[in-house]
């Protein structure tokens, strides 16, 4: 799975993108709201994990999630 950053305008928010290893959309949700997302996806557990990395990520940049 891979984690995305993409940066919002100024009236659209940040968002997060989780993509599986065929780069098919899995998750996408605001950085600062992502518990439904990661519930649908399966991902709860990894909440934590998740938010932190995305938050030290570049915008679009791309990175390889461990799960």
């Amino acid at each position: 799975m891979y984690i995305i950053k993409i940066q919002g305008t100024r009236k659209v928010p940040d968002f997060i993108q989780i993509r599986d290893d065929d780069f098919t959309l899995v998750a996408y949700f605001r950085i600062n709201n992502p518990r439904r997302a990661l519930i649908r996806c399966n991902l709860l557990g990894k909440q934590e994990q998740i938010i932190t990395l995305a938050r030290d990520l570049a915008y679009g940049k791309i990175l390889k999630l461990e799960t």
